[in-house]
């Protein structure tokens, strides 16, 4: 399936029946997150010192995510915002230059070191590394009340990374994003995911 005629196309159909994990992908999701635990575990203590020194905030940034099925789960991330940045806005989402994200955060998020405790997810069976976008409950129920099939998303794990990331943008409409979705849910190519892990993590 051409990516590129996703913006041009309408809403792709899938069928439940469709749905069926690579048999694959939940051992790959296990063995690459534990590495990537080992690996990147010394870099924690010098984030969370970096992440201390600059405004004395929570290192860590949890948040309630709808998962596969409707399942809601805690999110981890390191915080690359403000402490207390939704407080007047309530849920949003991030714009490409928010400035509520702080120095260390934009580093954080340019190398995406922000995304290293959600290896944790991973390795939990909460995420994959490979699929749509774990949204809040909020913006999901919104979604679905304006956007056809959104619930679709919900047939599979959210992911770190997934065709939406790679090829959509912060301010890329969510009904294009779905179409992205869509298509990863459609083909559920053991090659598309490791392809999309190798690009996010390169």
């Amino acid at each position: 399936m051409d990516i590129s005629q996703t913006q041009r196309e309408g809403v792709i159909v899938v069928s439940k029946e469709e749905i069926k994990e690579p048999i694959l992908k939940r051992p790959f999701d296990i063995f690459l997150s534990s590495i990537g635990i080992i690996l990147s575990l010394p870099l924690w203590p010098l984030i969370a010192i970096a992440l201390k020194i600059e405004d004395g905030g929570p290192i860590f940034y949890s948040q309630y995510r709808m998962g596969k099925r409707g399942r809601i789960f805690k999110i981890l991330k390191f915080r690359s915002m403000n402490h207390n940045a939704e407080e007047d806005t309530g849920p949003v989402w991030a714009g490409e230059n928010d400035h509520r994200v702080t120095k260390v955060g934009k580093i954080l998020r340019a190398t995406a070191m922000d995304e290293l405790p959600q290896l944790l997810n991973i390795l939990k069976g909460d995420m994959s590394f490979v699929g749509p976008k774990a949204e809040r409950p909020e913006l999901v129920n919104d979604f679905v009340k304006d956007i056809p099939n959104f619930n679709d998303r919900l047939l599979v794990r959210p992911g770190l990374t997934g065709i939406a990331q790679v090829y959509g943008r912060y301010d890329t409409p969510p009904k294009n994003k779905l179409r992205y979705d869509l298509i990863y849910i459609k083909t559920k190519a053991s090659g598309l995911t490791y392809n999309l892990s190798w690009h996010h993590s390169g």
